[in-house]
């Protein structure tokens, strides 16, 4: 997901895509205990993503308020 992407996303919309993303990698680390993991990269893109979302919402919540 590019950063340009998540900047035009709204609060809600990014919370909704951050808790999306936090399910996503639930199951990527499940798979991957249990041996049935295919793309391991993708445990690294889905953990960028997130902190990405997370870096973003908070400087909106800080020009915000």
């Amino acid at each position: 997901m590019k950063a340009s992407d998540i900047h035009a996303m709204t609060p809600d919309q990014l919370k909704d895509e951050l808790v999306k993303l936090k399910k996503e990698q639930f199951n990527l680390r499940f798979q991957g205990a249990t041996g049935q993991l295919e793309n391991t990269s993708r445990i690294r893109q889905i953990r960028r993503d997130i902190a990405r979302i997370q870096t973003i919402a908070a400087q909106k919540q800080t020009a915000a308020g």
